[in-house]
């Protein structure tokens, strides 16, 4: 049976958003909720899966990873038949890359887009050329630089 999410639900989830650190506490006292309410509420949004991890944002140019582009790479069907792999299987080789972040497989003109962090062009070249596109199954690739990140 699928979890109904209520108000209290998204604001609870909004806040964790921006603040996962915040103890129940903090947030019981932010949201104007008991702290039971907020604790049993986290617990069964966990449960539930709703609620899959908890990570942090970084601040990447203290990182030595400024330069961030998204790959759009193109896959090669034929050579990953007579390989017998899948799309699925590329993305997690393309994934095991310390310098991706992160692979997901899309539909439309390109198969899948990375999404790479390194410390800066040279560095991107270097992964690009000598590493990700040289991956079996990889039929070609084309790079967006992202000029600006965040959130706007």
């Amino acid at each position: 049976m699928e979890y109904k999410l209520d108000d209290k639900d998204w604001k609870i989830i909004s806040l964790l958003q921006e603040h996962a650190d915040y103890s129940t506490r903090q947030m019981a006292k932010r949201l104007l909720m008991p702290v039971t309410t907020v604790h049993h509420r986290i617990r069964k949004l966990r449960k539930q899966r709703i609620i899959k991890k908890f990570t942090v944002e970084l601040d990447y140019g203290k990182t030595g990873r400024s330069f961030v582009a998204y790959v759009l790479i193109s896959v090669n069907l034929e050579v990953l038949k007579k390989k017998r792999r899948t799309q699925h299987d590329l993305a997690r080789e393309i994934r095991r890359i310390d310098e991706v972040e992160r692979v997901d497989i899309v539909s439309g003109g390109t198969d899948m887009i990375a999404l790479v962090r390194v410390k800066d062009v040279d560095k991107f070249d270097k992964l690009l050329l000598g590493r990700l596109q040289l991956i079996e199954g990889i039929k070609n690739t084309q790079s967006l630089i992202v000029i600006h990140a965040g959130r706007i």
